[in-house]
């Protein structure tokens, strides 16, 4: 439908849920080597603001609701393994310090010092204060990459601080500054409070001079201070503090995000609206124009809206999912019970199987992209004139390939439900993340390094097998020469035992000189035998193959 210019007050989005969820590369230093990292962090106790949660279903009973059992039933048995485990399990790790066999290879943790956070989407803007749900990081078994996960909630937004709050919260680092030195893209600025309105930490994305030096030094992004803080105790990998575990920046600075959106009436919204949201573009000018070229956007319905609730009949009528892979939207009525409902509407669905389906889907591309990194880590570091560097270089090729191996048969779907909606919200997120491309050629490199690891085995093993001939065949002159019907040349039998005990140190020194000289020129000797045994070679081309044994390479 065309889009005019906007005549009416901007509509009031009545309930705003956001979830980020920022995946990062894990890496671990000193103390922490050779254990979980989610053992790790539940070691330094007290010294962490972190807690590992004991979920709704290994938990009190009491505590398990409807909306957990249709979060579990909603997905394939594999996938519930995968998330929840099996059984009633403490997941006490044990002496093991892996996932056990009924605990879920997936551990959450949760910080609840931080109950709110004031946003400055512009310079000089009044601010926004959203309430903290709540503040969680998630570790995988076998796999070196964490996800935050911040879950904010605000009533009684406008839509175009709504469509800026989405836009600008998660970004880890300002991508530039203005010619006033303010931030782009990013908000202004962010504060993490208490509950008791206490300032935790501060955003410092106008300190312009410090990301400069932080990346002319370290070729690498410095995550703005209020990120940073919420991470703690794991620090950058490039910053110069100290800490057991170290995480570095896997995808682009820009948070994927989920959002909920409860209006009076959806169908207020213009086409431009839902561009900008279902894109996450921000918020546009009065005038209500696309964000982008017509052309552009010609199939943005065909291609990122599902659209089955998209009418005025139904439990929760006029609910539209928006979905480009780097954000999942939903936009439905505020005044449909079954909509705002947390228990078993749309809003739980939103809270719990959408957002694992797009953990999910995240996680799986964050998991290609750590394989890819120590592909290239590993060959970074390959000094083919160091055996020590090829030695390390082949255990972690190997590496790779068996981790590779364990992450597809434990963590890689193609299919997650089979109920229709959550069937194809995965499939809508996991083709805007071209999740399919992406693990095929990581698989394909991985398949090539292991491939050349073991053609250059092959080799060295017929080498060795070339050599070991070339011994044997000139080894077989001497041994059928002195053996010829049992021949003792020199009868030394009765001879005193030092003259034998003499005599065999001088043979046995004898052959293996002969030995090792022979398998030093064993390569020239193998082209001789060649010429040798090449029938139309004459005898002086034989003859010359075989002074071609003692030639000098030039």
């Amino acid at each position: 439908m065309p889009d005019t210019a906007a005549t009416v007050p901007s509509p009031t989005v009545r309930h705003l849920r956001q979830l980020l969820l920022w995946p990062l590369r894990l890496l671990q230093q000193g103390g922490g080597q050779g254990r979980p990292p989610w053992q790790v962090l539940r070691d330094l106790g007290d010294a962490s603001p972190w807690r590992e949660q004991v979920d709704e279903y290994t938990g009190d009973p009491g505590q398990f609701h409807e909306r957990h059992y249709n979060e579990f039933v909603t997905f394939l048995p594999y996938v519930q393994r995968f998330l929840f485990g099996e059984g009633r399990s403490a997941r006490d790790d044990g002496e093991r310090g892996d996932a056990d066999a009924s605990g879920a290879p997936m551990r959450v943790f949760r910080r609840h010092d931080v109950a709110r956070v004031r946003a400055w989407t512009q310079a000089g803007a009044e601010p926004i204060e959203l309430q903290v749900v709540h503040v969680d990081l998630y570790f995988f078994f076998d796999v070196d990459v964490v996800l935050l996960n911040l879950e904010v909630q605000a009533d009684g937004l406008g839509l175009a601080q709504a469509q800026e709050m989405l836009y600008r919260f998660g970004r880890a680092y300002p991508p530039g500054w203005d010619a006033r030195g303010q931030p782009l893209h990013c908000l202004a600025g962010a504060e993490w409070l208490a509950a008791d309105g206490s300032v935790l930490a501060r955003s410092d994305a106008h300190d312009r001079e410090a990301f400069l030096q932080h990346v002319a030094e370290h070729r690498a992004p410095r995550m703005a201070a209020h990120w940073a803080w919420l991470l703690r105790p794991l620090v950058a990998d490039h910053s110069g503090e100290a800490g057991a575990l170290r995480y570095r920046q896997i995808e682009y600075h820009r948070m994927p995000t989920m959002a909920y959106l409860a209006l009076d009436d959806p169908r207020a919204l213009t086409r431009a609206d839902f561009i900008r949201l279902g894109l996450v573009t921000g918020a546009g000018g009065s005038d209500g124009a696309l964000p982008y070229a017509e052309q552009h956007v010609a199939d943005f319905e065909a291609r990122y809206c599902y659209d089955r609730f998209w009418s005025a009949g139904g439990a929760a009528p006029d609910t539209r999912y928006l979905c480009c892979g780097h954000a999942l939207v939903v936009v439905g009525r505020a005044e449909a019970e079954f909509y705002r409902c947390g228990q078993r509407g749309v809003l739980a669905q939103f809270r719990h199987p959408h957002f694992m389906i797009f953990l999910i889907a995240h996680f799986q591309k964050a998991a290609l992209l750590m394989f890819s990194d120590r592909l290239v880590e590993a060959l970074k570091r390959l000094n083919v004139q160091d055996a020590g560097s090829v030695k390390r270089f082949k255990r972690a090729i190997r590496g790779s390939f068996e981790g590779f191996l364990r992450f597809t048969h434990r963590y890689w779907f193609h299919e997650v439900a089979e109920q229709a909606q959550a069937r194809a919200l995965f499939h809508l997120t996991a083709r805007h993340l071209e999740l399919d491309p992406l693990y095929a050629e990581v698989k394909e490199r991985i398949a090539d390094m292991n491939a050349y690891l073991d053609a250059d085995s092959l080799r060295r093993q017929a080498n060795t097998v070339v050599r070991l001939t070339v011994v044997t065949i000139f080894g077989l002159i001497g041994t059928v020469t002195t053996g010829f019907l049992g021949m003792n040349l020199l009868a030394e039998a009765d001879a005193p035992m030092s003259r034998r005990v003499a005599f065999f140190a001088l043979v046995f020194g004898l052959t293996t000189m002969l030995t090792i000289y022979t398998m030093v020129k064993s390569k020239r000797l193998s082209d001789f035998l060649d010429a040798l045994s090449d029938e139309r070679l004459g005898a002086w081309g034989k003859l010359k193959a075989l002074a071609n044994v003692w030639r000098r390479e030039s």
